[in-house]
């Protein structure tokens, strides 16, 4: 029970200790958190992934990913783009317009379903078993879904149920990647992707093709993190 605790409260002070921080790296993720020197090296030293499959991404040349067996995420940070609430009420009136709490809802659901996508596709097939706590073989994965676009049709059902629907680029995955047990960063990805339909738009008009749209890129981005670990481990 000690050990199990002892591991929480590292995990808890890898997380709170590095919260600041990880809030101002989000706002500058396409930028100045991949700033490079003149040998590709980013700022905290991390060096670039060649043939990367995501359209960034950065790891510590000297981390043996080997040793991980098993991953712990923290719960996504969500942010939709700048001015999202302004640019869908300017043409809203009443009931119909997007509020705050409208938001707060999709910002939670994004998060959750992400969460969801991310343990259901890691842990398939024998894969990585996912764990709240740190230990030596935890790899600890902190997530962020930025510049979130999505656009949310009027609706005149009960209790005025939202929807919401999203064109191509819907989201960017910010994700950094650490040693549970020493707080050490070592590595980082960038990606943005978004949902696909005839047309290159989606509507995202009920649960059922909204989930099915969401579950598909967030999908993706969890098969590339296993194909990366999969590559690295060494049974």
């Amino acid at each position: 029970m000690n050990s199990a605790n002892n591991s929480k409260e590292t995990l808890a002070r890898i997380v709170f200790g590095k919260v600041v921080v990880s809030c101002a790296l989000v706002g500058l993720a396409a930028t100045t958190v991949f700033a490079q020197d003149e040998e590709g090296i980013s700022f905290d030293g991390l060096v670039p992934v060649e043939n990367a499959r995501v359209a960034g991404a950065f790891i510590d040349p000297d981390a043996d990913f080997s040793v991980f067996e098993r991953v712990a995420i923290l719960d996504p940070f969500v942010a939709f783009k700048s001015n999202w609430q302004r640019d869908q009420n300017r043409d809203r009136r009443g009931s119909s317009r997007i509020s705050a709490s409208d938001m707060e809802r999709i910002k939670a659901d994004v998060a959750r379903l992400f969460k969801e996508v991310m343990i259901e596709r890691l842990e398939s097939d024998d894969g990585y078993e996912v764990v709240d706590g740190a230990n030596y073989d935890v790899l600890l994965l902190r997530p962020a879904i930025i510049d979130l676009d999505v656009t949310a049709p009027d609706t005149l059902s009960a209790g005025r149920s939202q929807t919401f629907a999203a064109s191509t680029g819907a989201a960017t995955l910010y994700i950094e990647l650490f040693d549970s047990v020493s707080g050490q960063i070592i590595g980082r990805a960038i990606d943005r992707q978004g949902a696909r339909r005839g047309g290159g738009t989606v509507s995202w008009s009920n649960r059922v093709t909204n989930v099915a749209e969401a579950r598909r890129v967030f999908g993706q981005w969890a098969d590339l993190l296993r194909s990366f670990l999969d590559e690295h481990y060494v049974d």
